[in-house]
């Protein structure tokens, strides 16, 4: 993904469904999960917040984290833009030149020892 010169970083994220969700702090929360389980996690890795409400709330946490935590998450996984918009995975086209004979002695006599 392309944007003014530059590229895109994309985070990689899963679902991660919480009993409780709670600030602790302005760079932290502490995360409850349906097993009881519990963790801090930083908020700079939270890529996206859906607050339910009723029956807790969902979240998206960077991948890499949550297989340092001790909490349960979902094996569904989506990138995410800098500003928490889910983003498709672009497909990668990979092209393979054809190898051509040449037609005649390609070599040059001039250059020949």
């Amino acid at each position: 993904m392309w944007i003014k010169g530059g590229i895109m970083k994309l985070t990689k994220a899963n679902k991660v469904r919480l009993l409780s969700w709670i600030q602790i702090s302005p760079k932290a929360y502490k995360a409850t999960d349906f097993q009881g389980n519990t963790d801090i996690i930083p908020k700079s890795q939270v890529v996206k917040e859906v607050l339910d409400g009723k029956e807790g709330s969902t979240v998206w946490i960077a991948s890499w984290i949550l297989e340092k935590k001790n909490i349960q998450y979902s094996n569904k996984t989506a990138l995410f833009d800098k500003f928490g918009n889910e983003r498709k995975p672009q497909k990668i086209e990979v092209h393979e030149p054809k190898k051509i004979e040449p037609k005649e002695n390609q070599e040059i006599e001039d250059l020949k020892r």
